[in-house]
């Protein structure tokens, strides 16, 4: 085994990918909330002055504001793109309700009699508004923007998903490669970031006008110098735009493989796999990571590069029980073992391709392969206790899911739950090791560099050779965590670098040493 960093040893050997994090962090928290205070103030005076817009105007920006953010982020991209427009965009939406509503709310909570004096005293509605109303109701002001840029330093962690950077790099990699020091060296930047931000518009808020006038002008410095340097543009370091997920960015059989085994210094941007294969096929993004059977490879015209020194080891899916739920639900082994050596790479990819390109439901696509396979049976509507399946945040798990809950409810006396979408490889062990699930699909790859972290020298030894993997993951896993490897499904679902097809043709690419060649002409 492998000896476990501390937290500390991972920062330090991290220092450079943490700093560029948090410099895109603040950046993106700045310049969003400079932009929510340029909008959303002048609206806050406008309804204050016109109340009947009050209403809907409020309505508007907190119904927004309620719009989930992972999906608020999916309906930038069409119009905006990837990197950090769409995410200053949707930190921007998410900021403007409270200051819109601290601004109406504290400008209309000015004394009336203050105001009848100002009018008294000659003043225009100008000169009332910048001398008496704005200064009375800075307080109230200057705590919406509290609000947000807390808000905002929070939210800013999902940005990654559309290749903006900032902390959720090192959030969302830990979460997908069970690496809790990567988890942490994310989430306390961040956390102390929020708590620091909160502190020092506090002060400000309890200095008065003056003091907001130096807040605004620091917002404006830190935003413009931040943007310059660390927001735009993103990953421009290659002749190819290259974009891989978090989960790739961290594992051996990844960028760190590319970086050891093929030389490949590249500067990709971090992207949610969720959005980078249509990012590939609109030529936002030249190269990707991505999977084998994935089965937008084939829809979107991509083509996947020959890994000709091995990086990628076999990744065989199979599920993964404790011993103790095998005992505990007789059956349940052999119902699982039907789907055994039922589905190869080209039925697995015509399968993803149904739910990824034809919107066809999981449940609809795992049923009908059953029905084809001789496999589906009607359920039982057992009686004798509840199994909780899990799987992971994309299709083909969840086809999985699906297709082990129709043969444990036709092929015995037990209920199925199934807990889907559970994130990232750690969100689906840990549940499964602290019993919030029974049992979900795993595959051999990730096991062995996620899971068990072995030497080099045994991944080495190990990866070769499918069966071997297979038989080692198997008996590491019983003896480490008291868990089974039950038969391979059949397909392998690897890794690969990819590029639209064209492109890998116009430019003679075939091989990921191709690649590295021309990425390294002059």
């Amino acid at each position: 085994m492998t000896q476990e960093q501390t937290l500390w040893q991972f920062i330090a050997s991290q220092q450079d990918k943490l700093l560029a994090q948090v410099g895109q962090h603040l950046g993106l928290t700045f310049l969003s909330l400079l932009l929510a205070i340029a909008v959303g103030i002048p609206l806050g005076i406008l309804i204050s002055r016109r109340r009947r817009l009050a209403t809907p105007v409020l309505g508007i920006a907190g119904v927004l504001q309620t719009v989930p953010s992972i999906a608020l982020l999916g309906f930038m991209i069409p119009a905006f793109g990837i990197g950090a427009t769409p995410a200053i965009v949707a930190l921007l939406i998410y900021a403007l309700l409270p200051i819109i509503r601290n601004t109406y709310t504290g400008i209309t909570g000015v004394n009336p009699l203050v105001t009848e004096a100002a009018t008294a005293l000659g003043m225009s509605k100008s000169q009332r508004l910048f001398k008496v109303e704005l200064p009375l109701a800075m307080p109230v002001i200057i705590a919406g923007i509290r609000t947000a840029a807390v808000i905002n330093v929070g939210v800013a962690t999902l940005a990654s998903f559309v290749a903006a950077g900032g902390l959720g790099e090192f959030i969302f990699g830990g979460i997908s490669l069970n690496n809790t020091n990567m988890i942490l060296a994310g989430a306390i930047p961040a956390a102390l970031l929020a708590v620091v931000l909160d502190m020092a518009i506090g002060y400000v808020q309890r200095s008065g006008l003056r003091s907001f006038r130096k807040l605004l002008y620091a917002i404006i410095a830190i935003a413009v110098a931040l943007a310059a340097y660390f927001l735009w543009p993103l990953g421009t370091k290659n002749k190819l735009k290259i974009g891989f997920t978090p989960e790739f960015m961290g594992r051996q059989d990844g960028d760190l493989g590319l970086r050891q085994v093929y030389g490949m210094q590249l500067s990709p941007v971090v992207v949610s796999d969720a959005i980078m294969y249509k990012a590939a096929q609109e030529g936002k993004l030249d190269v990707i990571s991505g999977y084998s059977t994935d089965g937008r490879i084939k829809a979107f015209n991509l083509v996947v590069l020959q890994d000709d020194k091995n990086i990628f080891p076999p990744y065989y899916a199979a599920p993964i029980v404790k011993s103790e739920t095998l005992t505990k639900f007789p059956g349940l082994k052999e119902a699982l073992n039907l789907l055994a050596g039922r589905i190869n790479d080209s039925i697995m990819t015509s399968l993803n391709y149904k739910t990824e390109l034809l919107n066809q439901t999981p449940e609809h696509v795992a049923k009908d392969f059953l029905l084809s396979a001789g496999l589906y049976k009607a359920s039982k509507n057992g009686t004798k206790g509840t199994v909780r399946i899990g799987s992971k945040i994309f299709g083909e798990q969840y086809i999985l899911a699906e297709m082990y809950r129709i043969l444990i409810e036709g092929n015995t006396d037990y209920k199925v739950e199934t807990k889907t979408g559970l994130g990232g490889t750690k969100i689906c062990f840990d549940a499964l090791m602290n019993n919030g699930i029974d049992l979900y699909p795993e595959y051999t790859g990730t096991g062995l560099l996620v899971l068990l972290t072995p030497s080099q020298k045994v991944v080495n030894e190990v990866s070769k050779d499918s069966q071997k993997t297979y038989n080692y993951v198997a008996a590491q896993f019983k003896k480490q965590y008291g868990l089974e490897w039950l038969n391979p499904i059949g397909f392998n679902n690897a890794y690969a670098l990819m590029m639209r097809r064209e492109q890998a043709e116009k430019l003679h690419i075939v091989t990921i040493s191709d690649l590295k060649a021309y990425l390294n002409k002059k």
